[in-house]
């Protein structure tokens, strides 16, 4: 898996190239080519605003229809909590079973390992490339600078 590098003011990340990524910092891989199962988690730019992880807890059973929007549960870390939103539409397989025992896994291995659920259906329409998102974190980490002079 390739991926690009990206660096804005003094974040760094490696932005996995055949991932989507959503305008809310969630990216989707499919978990194989020919499937409709894609596995979900959060980017790294997602996790540093969270801070460090407390707990992830799921609302939603396997197999449950659900949409883009829905709450399937909360994630909570130091700095907040936060609800998880499904970022595809179609039926919640099931949340990654590791995290009761490795939630660790999400910030050290954001892309792969530090999956938080999979959900077979269709990503949301606002899903884009990793050179979408790249343009995305540009403009958001040039907000965020931007508040920060004004203070």
């Amino acid at each position: 898996m390739g991926t690009v590098f990206y660096k804005r003011a003094t974040f760094v990340t490696h932005l996995p190239e055949t991932h989507l990524y959503t305008p809310s910092h969630n990216w989707l891989s499919k978990v194989s080519a020919e499937s409709t199962v894609w596995r979900v988690g959060y980017t790294k730019f997602a996790l540093r605003m969270l801070g460090e992880l407390v707990d992830v807890q799921f609302d939603r059973k396997g197999h449950e229809p659900i949409k883009v929007g829905d709450i399937l549960g909360t994630i909570e870390g130091f700095k907040a909590i936060s609800d998880l939103f499904s970022v595809a539409s179609g039926r919640f397989v099931r949340a990654n079973p590791e995290l009761a025992s490795k939630l660790e896994a999400i910030p050290e291995k954001p892309y792969d390992e530090g999956w938080l659920y999979e959900v077979e259906g269709v990503p949301d329409a606002r899903a884009m490339d990793v050179n979408g998102y790249r343009n995305l974190l540009d403009a958001t980490i040039d907000r965020m600078l931007q508040k920060e002079q004004e203070r």
